[in-house]
C-alpha cells in the first residue's frame, strides 16, 4: 500500500475522534450567559477589559474553589499597538473545573487603595460542575 493510500483513512479516523471530543476550554468574558455548565476536567478560560494604567484592577472576591482550580495568576494583553501608552487591554484567568457541585465565581474592577469605594465594574457568574 502506498503512503497516499495510507493517508486517506488515517485522515477520517483523526477527523472522527476531532468531531467526538467534548470541547476542552469554554471562554467566558463580560457578555456571556451566566449560569454556566461545566464538565469536570473543562477548562474555563475569562476574559475581561482592563486597564491597569488607571489604577484599576481586577480583584477575585470569590474564586468558586469548590468547583473551580486556578491554572494560574492573571495575565494580562494589550493588543493595541505599544507605542499608545494608557490604552486598556485584556485580562485573562484560567481555572480546571474539578469537582462536581455549584460555584459563584465573582471579580470587583476597583482601585486596590480605595476599598471603600464601589467598584467600577464586577462580574459574577454561577457554575455548575457535572
Amino acid at each position: 500500500m502506498t503512503p497516499a493510500r495510507l493517508l486517506v483513512p488515517l485522515s477520517l479516523v483523526l477527523l472522527t475522534a476531532c468531531a467526538q471530543t467534548p470541547k476542552n476550554i469554554v471562554s467566558v468574558d463580560a457578555q456571556s450567559d451566566c449560569p454556566l455548565t461545566l464538565k469536570s476536567g473543562q477548562t474555563l478560560m475569562l476574559t475581561l477589559p482592563s486597564n491597569p494604567t488607571t489604577g484599576f484592577r481586577w480583584q477575585v472576591q470569590n474564586p468558586a474553589q469548590n468547583v473551580l482550580r486556578s491554572l494560574g495568576p492573571e495575565v494580562y494583553n494589550n493588543s493595541q499597538s505599544t507605542e499608545m501608552v494608557g490604552s486598556g487591554g485584556q485580562s485573562v484567568w484560567r481555572y480546571k473545573a474539578t469537582d462536581t457541585g455549584t460555584g459563584r465565581l465573582m471579580l470587583i474592577y476597583q482601585q486596590p487603595w480605595a476599598p471603600e469605594v464601589p467598584p467600577e465594574q464586577a462580574f459574577e457568574c454561577e457554575i455548575t460542575v457535572n
